[in-house]
């Protein structure tokens, strides 16, 4: 890696995705990270093996919504964390930063689905902090502000972060923008944003029936906000070697800056 700020792209696919992990990333800056969601299950395990990322490492975890595809993972890594610290083998508190929403699911499924010796340490050594919107958190060296991001399907948060080298990332969760976020994603340097399909194949996929939006709607409002980099994620993945290509040629009709469109494991550096 030839930057010491970057992001792993852990999973990079949407929620049916065979091909490719669920979207989720390993987000390092100077001297801290984050990881946002974990994915739909315990193949989370293979990604940060495959991505040469320590899970006793990690200290933070930001969960953007409750959907299948974003929080299984985290219960798996509940399961997993909290008999390691109990051993000694995961020094310090596992903290998960969540709206309401997401903090309620947590604790229900942990509940039903992990064993009560387990489930001690919720609220212990493993910490599930509610944030609100507009809320600022000192996360390691960066300045994180949690914000909704207007979902019209169930209540989501993205993050803006503020890198110790003045770069600020966003990311929008797995939902099209909505102007109630611009003060978050104007002049960003990095806009994390999903783009579901190509738009000559919404009549196949249909995007905007699932809330979703193309690498060319991406594109379009990155140029309007004038964002500096643009990173594609949450895709299809029925034709997923030629994605890069495919999406960077879209999202180039219609942006000028750079267009990152990477696969699972793939690292960027910020």
């Amino acid at each position: 890696m030839s930057s010491s700020q970057y992001i792993k792209m852990l999973g990079t696919g949407s929620a049916m995705c065979t091909r490719c992990y669920n979207t989720c990333f390993y987000l390092k800056s100077l001297a801290g990270q984050l990881m946002v969601d974990a994915g739909g299950g315990n193949g989370i395990f293979r990604q940060l093996y495959r991505a040469g990322i320590d899970y006793t490492q990690i200290r933070h975890l930001f969960v953007t919504h409750v959907h299948t595809d974003h929080i299984m993972g985290v219960i798996w890594l509940i399961r997993k964390i909290s008999p390691l610290q109990h051993k000694g083998k995961y020094q310090g508190n596992f903290t998960i930063y969540c709206h309401s929403g997401v903090k309620q699911a947590l604790e229900t499924m942990c509940s039903i689905m992990i064993p009560s010796k387990i489930l001690s340490a919720l609220g212990t050594t493993i910490i599930l902090r509610e944030v609100g919107d507009g809320e600022t958190l000192s996360i390691d060296d960066m300045q994180v502000t949690f914000f909704d991001i207007g979902s019209e399907k169930q209540l989501q948060f993205g993050f803006s972060a503020l890198m110790p080298d003045g770069k600020r990332v966003v990311c929008l969760g797995d939902e099209p923008y909505k102007p109630s976020s611009e003060r978050y994603v104007r002049d960003c340097d990095w806009l994390l944003c999903e783009a579901f399909c190509l738009y000559r194949y919404r009549n196949q996929f249909r995007p905007y029936e699932k809330n979703h939006s193309t690498a060319l709607d991406a594109a379009r409002l990155a140029q309007d906000l004038r964002v500096k980099n643009l990173l594609l994620y949450h895709t299809e993945d029925t034709r997923l070697m030629s994605r890069r290509d495919n999406y960077t040629a879209e999202a180039r009709t219609a942006y000028s800056g750079n267009i990152h469109v990477p696969l699972d494991l793939e690292t960027v550096n910020l």
